[in-house]
């Protein structure tokens, strides 16, 4: 089988590694700091006691999947590499100069970027192949989460986005293909679960009875209890990083109240207090559908503006969304069943009860306007 290598051992690339070494190949991984090269192996042993733990696996089939992975000293190890993923920090600059030094280490190897923020075209603009680079996106924790976005920028070889697909399938995750845009396709359409959650909140609607109504609508969390999970301050920079990318169109508006959460140090599960947590929910409100049926007519919206922009479709969508966020159903699932004109009525309802701020969050996508 194919050789893999792996560049950052911090959490995701130490779950890209085991992802790789667990379906068979040979892994080699590296990190440019000493300490995080001696930390991986124990690391990756801790990994996987839970599943020793649980009897999902065996002790002698840990001792042969991390067999599999070759903590190597120098980035030169990587050359026999077929596929090289790096899991470095999300700075252009870093990302870049790593891969015009592979381009000299690693003269056949297909590069794959694990960047969540960071155009994958602008990595490879300073390649001398850039079509040898690839996105792939994984979720964390990257053993468990099945979703992969594969992400190809107009240079991208067809030979290059096979091979990071073949390999990562044959690996049991589940790759969606998605344009080289802002957000990719979960972190952009999953804007409107958390925006439109902090737009009820200006209304007077609470957070606990958002995030009530949203588990009533078969929602394993609500949008608080996830930005609580996450961190507000991740959140946080997540949204401001895709409104500064979306010229700070309003539908990616940094709304104050998640601004002030941050201030307020009260980040959710990390330092114990959030939006929500640690508070039971209340029961749902009487008018639970309605609050659903805002958010995700919202979500159907951004997912018909992404369609608009190409290379990506409705069943992609679906599945990317109920994969990476766990939702019950996907933007396009929603929209069969409250119909088009529905969407677009209450799309409309909401553009023109909007503040003046806001005006244009709501203006329904094309593909909405014509059946």
């Amino acid at each position: 089988m194919e050789t893999v290598g792996v560049v950052g051992l911090g959490t995701m690339g130490l779950g890209i590694a085991l992802v790789y070494a667990q379906a068979g190949h040979e892994v080699l991984a590296f990190d440019v700091t000493d300490t995080a090269r001696q930390a991986a192996p124990g690391r990756l042993h801790a990994a996987l006691q839970p599943r020793v733990d649980k009897g999902q696996m065996t002790e002698a089939d840990r001792t042969e999947n991390l067999s599999r992975i070759r903590i190597v000293e120098d980035l030169s190890a990587l050359s026999p590499c077929a596929l090289i993923v790096e899991a470095v920090i999300e700075r252009l600059e870093v990302k870049q100069g790593l891969f015009r030094e592979l381009e000299t280490i690693a003269p056949g190897a297909v590069f794959a970027t694990n960047t969540s923020s960071i155009p994958v075209g602008a990595i490879a603009s300073t390649l001398a192949a850039p079509g040898r680079l690839i996105g792939l996106h994984f979720f964390n924790p990257a053993p468990a989460m099945k979703l992969v976005e594969l992400i190809g920028h107009p240079k991208s070889d067809a030979v290059a986005l096979e091979l990071g697909r073949r390999l990562t399938e044959a690996a049991g995750k589940t790759v969606v293909a998605s344009p080289d845009r802002p957000g990719f396709i979960v972190n952009r359409v999953a804007r409107p679960f958390y925006g439109e959650a902090l737009a009820l909140l200006e209304v007077g609607r609470t957070p606990h009875e958002i995030d009530a109504a949203m588990r009533t609508a078969g929602y394993r969390m609500g949008p608080f209890s996830l930005i609580d999970l996450v961190g507000a301050d991740i959140n946080l920079a997540a949204t401001r990083g895709l409104s500064d990318a979306m010229a700070g169109h309003p539908r990616y508006h940094v709304f104050a109240a998640l601004a002030t959460q941050v201030a307020s140090g009260h980040l959710g599960r990390k330092t114990g207090r959030g939006f929500v947590f640690p508070d039971a929910l209340p029961p749902p409100p009487p008018d639970a559908a309605g609050i659903a049926t805002r958010i995700e007519v919202t979500l159907i919206n951004e997912a018909a503006w992404l369609m608009s922009e190409g290379g990506v479709t409705e069943a992609g969508i679906d599945t990317a969304m109920k994969l990476g966020l766990n939702f019950p159903r996907g933007p396009f699932d929603c929209l069969a069943a409250q119909g088009r004109d529905a969407v677009v009525a209450l799309l409309q309802d909401l553009e023109a009860g909007a503040p003046q701020y806001l005006k244009g969050r709501y203006t329904p996508a094309p593909s909405l306007r014509t059946p």
